[in-house]
């Protein structure tokens, strides 16, 4: 007996191997006897012509599980939509690394038939919420999974900046930006710019500063339930942004606060039988990766 009746299918328009997945998804879904939603992107292809579809804001509301075709970036951009809704999602990588999208192409058909039939761990992932504030009125809200960036935007001269948490004032800085990382998004941007990896049960922020003018900046690892407060001290040509998961932009002036918080939304992530977050990061950071000995010339 399936446990999922309406199933909704997201990925990329212009990904081929991504489509040609989503086509044998569609096959497989149908034969099934599933009620099969796809995007509005997906529909305007016409080898889909005739499923029912909505833009990707509203398909939550219309299914009972949606799998996101395509790679991290996909799957992001899908989670900020579906969370409000609590639809669960389970990811198919067709992508590059795929923290997130687990599930390999060649094993679609099988773990998406496990799904159905209630055959997988459950995990939730919380979500930031931003608001940026100038002259006292919120300017602009956002959500991110992975990560909110305070960065300098075009501009190669360093980002001048306040940071408070909790209302208690935490250092002035000039660097590049900050990284705000969710446990989620610290195998991201954060990681590169040398956080420290978290595990995704773990209630907690990791503030990674980007480049600071100053041999003794680290990482801080904070309660996931602070009140992160950025303020712009320093005027650009070029205007700092403010990103959300890199796919969100907002820009800045002298003056303006960012707040960033813990979202009452969370995603609800459906992983195949067998998942391990540790065995995901072996494989995607190549942990414990031998390193051969090297031949002596004869």
């Amino acid at each position: 007996m399936n446990k999922f009746k309406r199933v909704a299918l997201i990925g990329r328009s212009g990904h081929q191997q991504a489509i040609e997945t989503i086509a044998r998804l569609i096959e497989y879904l149908r034969s099934e006897e599933l009620e099969v939603w796809i995007e509005d992107d997906i529909a305007d292809l016409g080898e889909f012509s005739g499923l029912p579809h909505c833009a990707l804001e509203h398909i939550g509301q219309k299914v009972e599980l949606a799998i996101v075709v395509g790679g991290d970036g996909s799957l992001l951009g899908a989670s900020r939509a579906l969370a409000r809704f609590d639809t669960p999602v389970l990811g198919i990588n067709r992508g590059t690394l795929g923290f997130l999208t687990d599930i390999r192409p060649s094993e679609a058909i099988e773990k998406v038939g496990q799904a159905l039939l209630g055959q997988f761990t459950e995990e939730k992932r919380r979500l930031n919420s931003v608001e940026v504030i100038r002259d006292e009125q919120v300017i602009a809200r956002a959500t991110a999974l992975n990560d909110v960036v305070l960065h300098k935007g075009q501009s190669a001269r360093m980002l001048g900046f306040d940071l408070c948490i909790d209302d208690q004032f935490v250092y002035s800085s000039r660097s590049d930006g900050l990284i705000v990382s969710t446990p989620t998004g610290s195998t991201a941007y954060a990681l590169s710019a040398g956080g420290p990896i978290m595990h995704p049960k773990l209630d907690a922020l990791v503030l990674v500063p980007m480049f600071p003018h100053t041999l003794n900046a680290r990482p801080i690892v904070v309660p996931a339930n602070c009140v992160v407060s950025v303020t712009i001290t320093e005027k650009h040509q070029a205007l700092p942004q403010v990103s959300c998961d890199g796919q969100t932009h907002i820009s800045l002036l002298l003056g303006d606060r960012v707040l960033i918080r813990q979202s009452e939304e969370q995603l609800t992530l459906l992983h195949p039988p067998g998942y391990s977050y540790y065995e995901v990061c072996r494989s995607k950071l190549q942990w414990g990766g031998r390193i051969e000995p090297q031949q002596d010339d004869e």
